[in-house]
């Protein structure tokens, strides 16, 4: 049976070994990571419970200890109720446009609410300890758990793949959210601004985001579409697609693989190693893992280049605001392209992209990108 196994293995090319053993296993890994992390963070959770049960249960005129300005926050008074419409609005949504079972409504909301609750702390914190927020892995373990859950109600086939991945969407935009806004919120630490202030105006940010990603998306699937010849590349909805799949239709789900993944996190937490980056970089294809690792060298490079802790500490964050304004422009520039793709203006040099020239182009430029963040980063000051 071994024997087998290795030669199946060994017809298989590096992808298709990544995508049927590696992923998995990360998938494994990120779970149980996530689970180490709420568990680690349960006292933060429950403090938080409690701290708003005491700000909600305080008698009108009842003084509580006033906060500092930099630790104000918008009252739990006003946010349970928003949160009570929230959820209203995301009942109504999958009992009327997914799933059309009030039952099963609701017990979609409910696993909606309680891995929403729970994961977004494990978010929060991959923020503050890796920079980076898991949201792929944790939204394929949500998947995973929302079809058991929902085979097991009853809901299969291509209607609960379609509730499937409806709740998936909403875990990912509660977790993408989170993560987003812990950085936000970091930063206004760094510059000494009001959270309240800041929770205000991104309840704004959320509704002009949400109708901006709407038209993009709109504007992407006319331009070039999501399947068939030369459509954008969605690999990330094929995983999410091919994990609920069989689970849904009866398929070989590779259990076996999610629990070693799951072990490894465990051995991995027990030999002081970080779970979760190890886990990431099980998940993340090579194509994504290599630039992460030349952003961890060059990151390496900028922060060691002085006897000065504090002026280290100044030029790395300096190379991070170089690098996501990297980031920010690609993504702004690659909606452009779609709107002129989308106007039928077409100034792309196909030919050329399939010479030996281009490619070289390629290189240079990223070298050259790389070294202007180097550049920019060791001439950061202290002042």
């Amino acid at each position: 049976m071994g024997e087998g196994i290795s030669q199946t293995i060994g017809m298989m090319s590096p992808e298709e070994i990544f995508s049927n053993y590696a992923r998995p296993l990360g998938i494994g890994g990120i779970a149980m990571a996530g689970i180490i992390g709420i568990i680690k963070s349960s006292h933060i959770i429950t403090g938080a419970i409690k701290l708003a049960a005491t700000e909600l249960g305080a008698k009108k005129g009842q003084l509580l200890t006033a906060p500092e300005r930099t630790d104000e926050d918008i009252p739990m008074k006003r946010i349970v109720p928003l949160l009570v419409i929230v959820l209203i609005a995301t009942l109504l949504f999958i009992q009327f446009g997914v799933i059309h079972s009030w039952g099963q409504s609701l017990v979609s909301l409910l696993i909606v609410f309680v891995i929403a609750f729970l994961f977004t702390s494990v978010a929060a914190n991959a923020i503050a300890i890796v920079g980076s927020n898991p949201v792929s892995g944790m939204t394929l373990m949500t998947l995973i758990l929302t079809s058991v859950v929902l085979v097991g109600i009853g809901l299969s086939g291509n209607s609960g793949m379609v509730a499937a991945m409806v709740i998936g969407g909403i875990v990912c935009t509660a977790l993408s959210m989170a993560g987003g806004f812990i950085t936000d919120l970091k930063i206004g630490y760094w510059v000494g601004s009001t959270p309240r202030k800041q929770q205000r105006w991104k309840f704004l940010g959320v509704a002009v985001s949400a109708m901006t990603v709407a038209l993009v998306m709109l504007v992407l699937n006319k331009a070039y579409g999501f399947t068939g010849d030369g459509a954008l590349v969605a690999p990330q909805a094929n995983a999410m697609a091919a994990v609920i799949k069989p689970l849904m239709s009866g398929g070989e789900t590779p259990w076996v693989l999610y629990i070693a993944g799951a072990i490894l996190a465990l051995i991995l937490t027990f030999i002081k190693v970080p779970a979760l980056p190890f886990s990431l970089g099980m998940f993340i294809p090579l194509q994504l893992n290599m630039p992460l690792l030349v952003g961890a060298i060059i990151s390496y490079i900028v922060s060691t280049r002085s006897k000065d802790a504090t002026l280290n500490k100044i030029r790395k964050d300096k190379g991070t605001l170089i690098a996501s304004g990297f980031i920010a422009g690609g993504a702004l520039m690659g909606v452009v392209s779609a709107i002129l793709k989308f106007a039928n203006v077409d100034i792309m040099q196909h030919e050329w992209l399939q010479t030996s020239g281009a490619a070289l182009t390629t290189v240079v430029m990223y070298l050259v990108i790389i070294g202007y963040v180097i550049v920019g980063s060791l001439k950061a000051k202290k002042d």
